[in-house]
């Protein structure tokens, strides 16, 4: 129905001819903007309702685990159910810093927050299939995780800004909401986090319609190719600059596979776009020390570029 829509509006509509640049970059933008929106708003509303009854006094109890290892499993699985990107994940990090979870913990869900969420797992899945979902989901996970406990075995705590220890946080009472109450507030969200992130979705998509329709294959390939053992780096040093969430890179990676560029390398550019930037650096530095920081960074990237060369010799 959606790609019907998409056809009819490119080709009869407009009048662009099928098998054009132009008619392909739009058929490209129409069909994935729809598409993109309709999975967001389902998936979005179920886990909203499904973490209505978390809340963040409940979330830090949990996170605050005896055994370390287990805290930077369950603090990377609450990514998933987080749809944020690297910014916003940065004030939850910090409330638990403050209140006392492990800092190997919190850097575990500061990873996989932005990488690994509903969000990327249901728009994988409608453009590559299951597979390439789970795969991606499964080594997001293990990056976070792993990151997460390099971080705490290195006892880096004095790296954190002073100020941070020195916050109180109070605990607050947990309210029991009602199923209504979840109803509204997941409809709520959902309107809330649409207004933040669709520009990333359009310009997003726009950016992967006219790589589709305009971008020539040889140009990208010979940049980023098999042949060319410094691809996944390079395009994790591309990826860093850059800031989005999963819902506006994913249909640029669509794009650029569909030009032929190895699996590994495009999901390393697109867990580098996702779980590093610029403006997350530039917030987490009144947070973090510049050793921290650059710690962080450092181990991160070095661990997307493995994913994204394990990819490239298995797929």
């Amino acid at each position: 129905m959606l790609k019907s829509f998409a056809d009819y509006v490119a080709f009869t509509l407009i009048g662009l001819a099928p098998g054009s640049r132009a008619g392909e970059a739009l058929n490209f933008f129409i069909y994935d903007t729809l598409k993109i929106f309709l999975l967001l708003t389902t998936i979005i509303f179920v886990v909203a309702i499904i973490r209505s009854s978390f809340p963040p006094e409940k979330t830090k109890r949990i996170l605050s685990h005896e055994r370390e290892y287990v805290g930077n499993v369950l603090a990377a699985l609450l990514g998933i159910v987080t749809p944020f990107c690297s910014c916003s994940a940065v004030p939850l990090f910090i409330g638990f810093v403050e209140s006392g979870v492990p800092l190997g913990v919190t850097f575990s869900f500061l990873v996989s927050s932005p990488m690994v969420n509903e969000v990327a797992l249901i728009m994988l899945w409608g453009m590559f299939g299951w597979r390439i979902a789970l795969i991606y989901i499964g080594t997001g996970l293990m990056v976070a995780i792993v990151s997460g406990i390099v971080i705490g075995r290195l006892k880096m705590e004095k790296y954190v800004q002073d100020y941070v220890w020195e916050m109180q946080v109070g605990n607050t009472e947990i309210k029991t909401m009602t199923f209504r109450e979840k109803l509204d507030y997941a409809r709520e969200y959902t309107l809330s986090l649409l207004k933040k992130i669709w520009p990333y979705v359009v310009i997003g998509v726009g950016i992967g319609g006219f790589i589709h329709g305009y971008a020539p294959q040889d140009f990208l390939v010979s940049y980023a190719g098999r042949d060319n053992p410094f691809a996944v780096p390079l395009a994790v040093l591309i990826g860093v600059p850059l800031y989005s969430n999963a819902a506006g890179v994913i249909p640029i990676v669509h794009a650029l596979m569909e030009k032929g560029l190895p699996i590994g390398t495009t999901l390393a550019f697109m867990m580098a776009v996702t779980a590093l930037s610029l403006p997350e650096a530039i917030i987490l530095k009144n947070v973090l020390k510049n050793r921290l920081l650059a710690t962080f960074f450092g181990i991160v990237a070095m661990a997307i570029v493995i994913v994204g060369y394990l990819f490239n010799a298995i797929l």
